[in-house]
């Protein structure tokens, strides 16, 4: 069974949301994301998203984007990405989702990035730009593999998109819940909740809310609406402010474990 599908079934009988950060791997450097996931994951988070850096990031706001270059600066990518996950899953067995564009994928090889992805303990793909109307080579490829694929629902998707997105997407749905790029939000969407709701109604797969999320208040008002909470750019703003610093990893820790505290509370 997917871990992301153990998860959700181990939260859902406690009764809570799963807690989703989003680190960009090799920001500021390989070795400190590797620090930092164990890190996350011990402090609290139930899933972990590790951005793929791009060039050209078209859902990230500039809090992201300067993420990516600062790992493209470093070299990072895809094959060192792997090792990364593999160097990772040798200390846990957290689920760990890939997120990034189509581009550096299609280029690596989508059979090659697939069969590599799943054989290295990978249990989800979020790719922002795959639409899926134009998903159905890479699903092809994905779904005998175990790998999920994670699609994402849009304030602005209608009733019959909803319906779509939801039947093909595995793992959980994720809700953006802004139109937009990603970002720290001052306020939620005062019709958020509303917007979940009808979500919900075309599927019993978990639904996570991202984009926006950025503190352990608008944590908890979610946390009873929801079946995940996806913080990245709050959390990219504390390892940003440590760079350098010996702190950086703790400092997160403590940022996730308030997050956490926000759910549990």
């Amino acid at each position: 069974m997917n871990r992301i599908d153990v998860v959700f079934r181990q939260l859902t009988k406690k009764g809570i949301p799963a807690l989703i950060p989003f680190v960009t791997a090799g920001d500021p450097d390989m070795e400190t994301t590797y620090g930092l996931v164990l890190e996350i994951g011990r402090r609290g988070a139930d899933i972990i998203e590790l951005g793929m850096p791009f060039s050209d990031p078209l859902a990230d706001g500039p809090t992201i984007q300067a993420a990516s270059q600062r790992a493209l600066k470093q070299g990072v990518n895809l094959e060192g990405i792997f090792s990364l996950v593999e160097k990772l899953r040798c200390k846990t067995q957290i689920p760990l989702v890939l997120m990034g564009y189509y581009n550096p994928i299609y280029h690596f090889g989508l059979e090659r990035f697939g069969v590599q992805a799943a054989k290295l303990g990978v249990d989800g793909v979020i790719i922002p730009d795959l639409p899926p109307e134009e998903a159905t080579l890479w699903k092809r490829i994905a779904d005998p593999l175990g790998l999920y694929t994670i699609f994402l629902v849009a304030p602005t998707s209608p009733p019959d998109r909803i319906e779509k997105i939801v039947k093909l997407s595995h793992g959980f749905i994720y809700y953006v819940s802004v139109t937009g790029v990603t970002g720290t939000r001052k306020q939620l969407p005062s019709d958020l909740i509303a917007c979940l709701k009808l979500v919900k109604k075309y599927t019993n797969k978990p639904v996570a809310v991202g984009f926006g999320v950025s503190t352990p208040d608008q944590v908890r008002f979610l946390a009873p609406h929801v079946d995940g909470i996806v913080v990245g750019s709050a959390l990219i703003k504390v390892i940003e402010r440590h760079i350098g610093d010996d702190k950086l990893i703790p400092a997160v820790g403590d940022f996730i474990f308030s997050l956490k505290q926000a759910i549990i509370d």
